[in-house]
């Protein structure tokens, strides 16, 4: 699979097969990964790898949390500005639609939705998963260069055959997952990373992307 392939293949994919991942594969993908680009080399990302009883644990206090209704941890971070300006209010608004749409969930029903939205803290039965942490020092650029880090692992994962869904969800779960993780108090979760193998009758249709024009200008010599 060359790298436009890749690029063009790559979408948050909501349903794995239980198959594993093998630890020879998840070696490959992270030693390649640690050669994404950080400015002054910083390599600001800190990854945990959870596969086999680990990740099962996690998945089991997770839902424990959930079946008791327990509130949200407090964000460390904010993941949306509280006021979503054009275009990308709409742009998140078409998201929804079509996730939503896709499971044959309406707009009006926020139960279907909560329940949907819940199988992110089971990793969508994904077999291995991903947990990136940044030091809480560290400032915005260090953010970015986390970013390209987890770019290059999806891509990655894509040369091999396997899919992912990056999840800022279980950030809201922060100290569920420190339970099992044990990072140390200066790392601040970022966000999750589901990994596995597609389930082939999977319904999970690619998000549209805005037209070139709208996010790219060309100045010509």
């Amino acid at each position: 699979m060359d790298v436009y392939e890749a690029v063009a293949s790559r979408r948050a994919v909501r349903s794995f097969t239980d198959r594993p991942v093998s630890r020879q594969v998840l070696e490959r993908v992270m030693s390649t990964a640690a050669w994404a680009p950080s400015a002054s080399n910083l390599q600001p990302w800190n990854a945990y790898v959870l596969t086999g009883s680990p990740l099962e644990e996690l998945k089991k206090r997770a839902g424990e949390r959930l079946a008791a209704g327990d509130e949200w941890d407090e964000p460390e971070y904010e993941q949306y500005p509280s006021e979503l300006k054009s275009p990308y209010s709409e742009r998140r608004s078409a998201f929804g639609e079509q996730r939503y749409g896709a499971l044959g969930i309406r707009r009006e029903d926020l139960e279907a939705r909560q329940r949907a939205a819940s199988a992110n803290w089971e990793c969508f039965g994904a077999p291995a998963a991903l947990f990136c942490y940044i030091d809480r020092t560290l400032g915005r650029p260090q953010w970015s260069d986390v970013g390209m880090f987890l770019q290059s692992v999806m891509l990655l994962l894509r040369s091999e055959g396997l899919h992912s869904c990056a999840q800022m969800a279980w950030a809201k779960f922060h100290k569920t997952v420190a339970e099992v993780v044990s990072p140390p108090d200066d790392q601040m979760l970022f966000c999750g990373m589901s990994i596995g193998f597609e389930e082939p009758t999977a319904c999970d249709p690619r998000t549209g992307r805005a037209e070139l024009t709208e996010t790219v200008t060309f100045i010509d010599g």
